[in-house]
């Protein structure tokens, strides 16, 4: 089996197929196996050919025949005699009365089908260890998984929809005994086993890894060592949080993700979460993007910083370096770490604010785009762009302010109530008669900051280190891909509900965390695979069309037989079975006969 491109006379396209040869009346012919999908550039038909090796490695291992022990093998007869005994029907049970049928449920079998196949495929339920818990508990995370990407609800919740929409019985108590199984050692394989998935994807390694930390709030007000108040994004302060790291690639495929204590701020996540990667895997090379929010200076120097030696024989050594970062452990292996960092350019020294908006220091790259280059005093490369489209955008917002400033000013001349508004004060001016500054004097517009405020109109700012070799457009789309990250977010916090969480126990935390992440990882896997091989269709419009995916069961109630009558399902759908490899019949059939 191998993988070949076929070219279009006189087109673009590129079709990507699975193939294998095949010998008939003697003649060596080849055979398609699998149709990849069409590429239209030559970036997805990169993207299409390791997607392509990928299936090729699944195909063949599963054609590798399984090793029964006599006794194994008997068993695998036996249970097939069993299986077509009970199969078994005549044509008149197939003949229905409807006079007689009831309808006694409605099962959705979408999110099963596809997204349980996935998980099966992507070997999920191998987090366990070798020391495997019986079936029914990886089935029990199986359904609890599959119910959070098709409803998401608390565990409670989750057992009352899987038991009324997908015929599945499960236990409450069963569940959160499930979830105590899922501790530190199978969470860090869950994370192993994403950073393998993900990179079996790319030819084994990737080469940007965007990075970035969201708080995820309980309904709960008592705080422990691990669940404590701090900066919220949700805006629940007086609420107790954990803070969740979370890294993608630029595809928004998981890398892996760390959970800290919810006071830990944003940018002190940074470096441990890279310790941890860096640690387990290849990354060298690898460039990781963030946003200037997780970039303190702290944070640049701790990425730059060459590796120390320490003495592994005296411990009090160690505890003293990691003081020293303030809760941020240091770099202490072999190479250095590419960074791409949004840059607060208003913060930097006066000289470099005097060049960046010096216009006569841009180079123009199109009639939309200009570019200037600085080098720092420290080393670091900045870049700064100019769009006009972002310039239009700041003067829009700036102006809306000012104009909502002008009319407060006529009802209210207030300091406090003017200064309150946080954003707009800086266009303010406090004086009394005499032009000193004070708080209970008159509040005037401030023409000078308005006019200063427009220099830097259209001005966006990225930092890298000094000896990336990256070049200014790679660094540019490289960080433009950060929304993927942000998406990533969207899609744990509302597409799944990951917060807010109703856990109290610091181990329970981390199983339903890892629970969601598990449904992330699953959403994520199959919306690559649909975009690549068929088009874009996000997580909730996939999740959408499997609710669709319907079998009715029905009872006869003279004939005591139950049947299974399928929905019909839109094309769409059609394409992500094919996509999957699943067959899906259209013919009802006999459940069972009492």
């Amino acid at each position: 089996m191998f993988v070949r491109v076929k070219t279009t006379p006189n087109s673009p396209r590129k079709s990507v197929q699975l193939v294998e040869s095949v010998r008939v009346n003697g003649l060596v012919s080849q055979k398609i196996v699998k149709h990849i999908g069409i590429a239209l550039d030559d970036a997805e038909l990169v993207e299409l050919k390791l997607l392509a090796e990928s299936i090729k490695r699944k195909l063949e291992l599963e054609n590798i025949l399984p090793i029964f022990t006599p006794e194994e093998l008997e068993l695998e007869i036996q249970t097939a005699h069993k299986i077509a005994k009970t199969t078994h029907y005549k044509d008149d049970d197939y003949i229905l009365d409807i006079r007689n049928t009831i309808e006694e449920n409605r099962a959705i079998t979408g999110i099963h089908d596809v997204y349980g196949s996935l998980f099966d495929e992507l070997s999920i339920s191998s987090i366990f260890g070798k020391t495997k818990p019986n079936q029914k508990t990886i089935e029990m995370f199986k359904n609890i998984v599959l119910s959070r990407l098709a409803m998401p609800d608390s565990k409670r919740g989750s057992v009352t929809r899987l038991e009324e929409n997908f015929g599945v019985s499960l236990h409450l108590n069963s569940v959160y005994k499930m979830m105590d199984k899922l501790d530190e050692k199978a969470i860090a394989n869950l994370n192993s086993l994403a950073y393998q998935k993900t990179t079996e994807l790319f030819g084994g390694k990737v080469d940007v890894i965007y990075f970035d930390a969201t708080t995820l709030y309980f309904e709960s007000f008592i705080e422990d060592e691990f669940k404590k108040n701090g900066y919220s994004k949700d805006l629940k302060f007086n609420q107790p949080q954990v803070v969740l790291a979370l890294m993608v690639t630029e595809q928004g495929l998981p890398i892996g993700y760390e959970t800290f204590s919810g006071d830990t701020f944003d940018g002190h996540t940074l470096i441990p979460s890279l310790e941890i990667l860096r640690s387990k895997y290849d990354i060298n090379n690898v460039t990781f993007v963030a946003d200037s929010g997780m970039f303190n200076n702290k944070n640049l120097t701790e990425l730059e910083k060459e590796p120390e030696k320490l003495d592994p024989e005296k411990p009090d050594d160690v505890e003293i370096k990691l003081q020293e970062t303030t809760d941020e452990l240091a770099i202490l292996e072999k190479h250095k770490f590419n960074y791409i960092v949004g840059a607060r350019i208003k913060n930097l020294t006066k000289d470099i604010k005097e060049q960046i908006v010096d216009m006569a220091n841009y180079t123009e790259i199109n009639s939309e785009l200009k570019i200037a280059r600085f080098t720092l005093p420290n080393g670091r490369k900045l870049i700064v762009t100019h769009s006009k489209t972002r310039a239009k955008k700041d003067k829009f917002e700036r102006e809306k302010t000012i104009t909502k400033l002008v009319k407060k000013l006529e009802t209210s001349q207030s300091p406090k109530q003017q200064l309150s508004n946080n954003g707009a004060s800086k266009y303010l001016t406090l004086t009394n008669k005499d032009g000193k500054t004070k708080c209970d004097m008159n509040i005037t517009i401030n023409e000078e900051k308005i006019i200063e405020a427009q220099m830097w109109d259209g001005l966006k700012g990225l930092i890298k280190n000094g000896d990336s070799t990256l070049s200014d457009e790679t660094i540019l789309a490289q960080y433009n891909n950060l929304w993927q990250v942000e998406e990533s977010f969207r899609i744990t916090k509302h597409d799944l509900k990951i917060r807010p969480i109703y856990h109290w126990k610091p181990q329970r935390i981390k199983a339903h965390i890892a629970i969601s992440f598990t449904a992330y990882m699953l959403a994520r896997h199959l919306e690559y695979r649909i975009r690549l091989q068929y088009k874009k269709l996000s997580p909730k419009v996939i999740r959408d069309l499997l609710l669709g995916v319907q079998t009715s069961i029905n009872y006869d109630t003279v004939k005591k037989i139950k049947y299974a009558i399928p929905s019909k399902i839109k094309e769409e759908t059609k394409k992500i079975y094919k996509i999957m490899g699943i067959t899906r019949t259209l013919t009802p059939w006999i459940i069972g006969k009492l």
